[in-house]
C-alpha cells in the first residue's frame, strides 16, 4: 500500500509530539526519519518508528534533551546528546560542525549519549547548501562479527559523504560497513525470504542464507566477502573509534541495542550511542565555483564510462535521488507488517494513519 509523503509526515510528527518531543524537535525528527523512506532506504524510515516509541516507553530516550557542547576548540567539539533521539541530536551536532567550518574552514564534531540517528546521508547532505563537503557516521548495536570472529563486536556502522557539484546532481555516498545493513535483513524477515550468501553467518561461523541467522546467535558480516572482509572490518572499526572512543560514548559490544526488549550492557564504558560529523568548506581548499565545475567534469566522466552490456555506470546518490523524486509524486510504499506497526502506534496515542 502506498501513502503520500505529507500523510506520513503528519502522522509521524504527531507520534513524536505524543511522546513528549517539543514541536521543533518533532518536526526535525520526522524530516530526518522520512528522508530514509523518500530515498528508498525503507529499513530506516517509518518502519523504525515503533522502535523509537518502545525505547521511549522503556525509559531509554529523553524526548526533551538539553543537547550541548561539553568540550571544544575552534574547529572541533564534543556534544552530549543527553539521551535524546538521534534524529534530533544528530542534526543539531551537524549544525555545530557547519558553523565551525564557516569560521575555521573545517568543523569536526563527535557525539556521545545519543540514540539511533536514522540514515547517515541525511546529516551529511546538510552541508551541500553551504558549498561544503559533509561527513556523517555512527556506531550501532553489536550485530557484526569481525573477520574470523564468532563474537558480535561491531555495528553496521555506516559512513556518508556528501560533495557538492555545479550543474550535475551532488555526489552522495551513504553505505553500511557490512555487506548489508541490518534493516535489509529485517525486510527479508518481514517478507519471509532468504538473504544472499555473504550477508550473515550462523552461530558456528558457517555461511547462511537464513534471514533469522542473527536472531539465532549468528552475525552480520563485514563488507568485502570471503576474501575482503578485513576491509569492511577496518572501516567499521574506524567509525566505532571516531564516533565513540573519541567522544566518550559506548563502543564495540557495549553499544546499547536498538530493540527495547534487550537491556543495555550492565557495565557500560561510555554514554549512549556515538556519532561523528565533519564539514569542510570547499573554498578552504580552492574556489567553490572552480571545484564544482571540476566535480561536474568528474561526475560526467564516470557516468558516461563505457558500461558492461545491459548495465549503466551510476554515481553515488543517483538511485536515491531518483527514488526521492518518484516517491514525492507517487507516494511511499509500505509493507503490510509496517502498516500494522504504525496502526498499533497510532491507536496508542489516538493518531490516525
Amino acid at each position: 500500500m502506498t501513502f503520500p509523503y505529507n500523510q506520513l509526515f503528519t502522522f509521524t510528527e504527531s507520534v513524536f509530539l505524543s511522546i513528549g518531543c517539543p514541536p521543533e524537535d518533532a518536526t526535525l525528527a520526522t524530516e530526518a526519519l522520512l528522508s530514509a523512506d523518500l530515498r528508498g532506504i525503507d529499513s530506516h524510515g517509518v518502519a523504525r518508528l515503533i522502535g523509537y516509541v518502545r525505547l521511549w516507553e522503556a525509559g531509554r530516550i529523553n524526548t526533551t534533551p538539553r543537547v550541548g557542547v561539553v568540550y571544544e576548540t575552534p574547529s572541533t567539539a564534543v556534544v552530549d546528546g543527553d539521551g535524546g533521539l538521534g534524529l534530533v541530536v544528530a542534526p543539531k551536532a551537524m549544525n555545530i560542525a557547519l558553523e565551525k567550518a564557516r569560521v575555521a574552514g573545517t568543523g569536526w564534531v563527535s557525539v556521545k549519549n545519543s540514540n539511533h540517528f536514522g540514515i547517515a546521508g541525511y546529516h551529511a547532505m546538510k552541508a551541500l547548501a553551504h558549498d561544503m563537503i559533509g561527513m556523517a557516521m555512527t556506531n550501532a548495536s553489536p550485530l557484526v562479527a569481525p573477520t574470523y570472529s564468532l563474537d558480535r563486536l561491531l555495528g553496521t556502522n555506516p559512513i556518508a559523504v556528501a560533495i557538492p557539484a555545479g550543474e550535475q546532481p551532488d555526489f552522495v555516498a551513504d553505505f553500511a560497513t557490512t555487506t548489508a545493513a541490518n534493516g535489509k535483513l529485517e525486510i527479508a524477515q518481514r517478507k519471509q525470504l532468504p538473504v544472499p550468501e555473504g550477508w550473515v553467518q550462523n552461530a558456528d561461523g558457517s555461511g547462511s542464507t537464513d534471514a533469522n541467522a542473527v536472531k539465532n546467535g549468528g552475525a552480520l558480516l563485514p563488507l568485502g566477502g570471503d576474501t575482503g572482509s578485513h576491509k569492511g572490518y577496518c572501516l567499521g572499526s574506524v567509525v566505532d573509534i571516531f564516533s565513540a572512543v573519541l567522544s566518550g560514548a559506548n563502543y564495540g559490544p557495549w553499544v546499547p541495542p536498538f530493540v527495547a526488549f534487550l537491556q543495555p550492557p550492565a557495565d557500560p564504558v561510555g554514554q549512549g550511542i556515538g556519532h561523528f560529523f565533519g564539514a569542510m568548506r570547499v573554498d578552504a581548499f580552492r574556489p567553490a565555483a572552480e571545484f564544482k565545475a571540476h566535480m561536474d567534469n568528474w561526475i560526467s566522466t564516470f557516468r558516461n564510462a563505457k558500461a558492461v552490456e545491459g548495465r549503466q555506470v551510476i554515481i553515488p546518490g543517483d538511485p536515491e535521488r531518483i527514488m526521492a523524486q518518484q516517491r514525492l509524486l507517487g507516494g511511499i510504499p509500505l509493507l503490510d507488517a509496517v502498516i500494522q506497526d504504525l496502526e498499533t502506534v497510532g491507536k496508542k496515542f489516538g493518531v490516525v494513519l
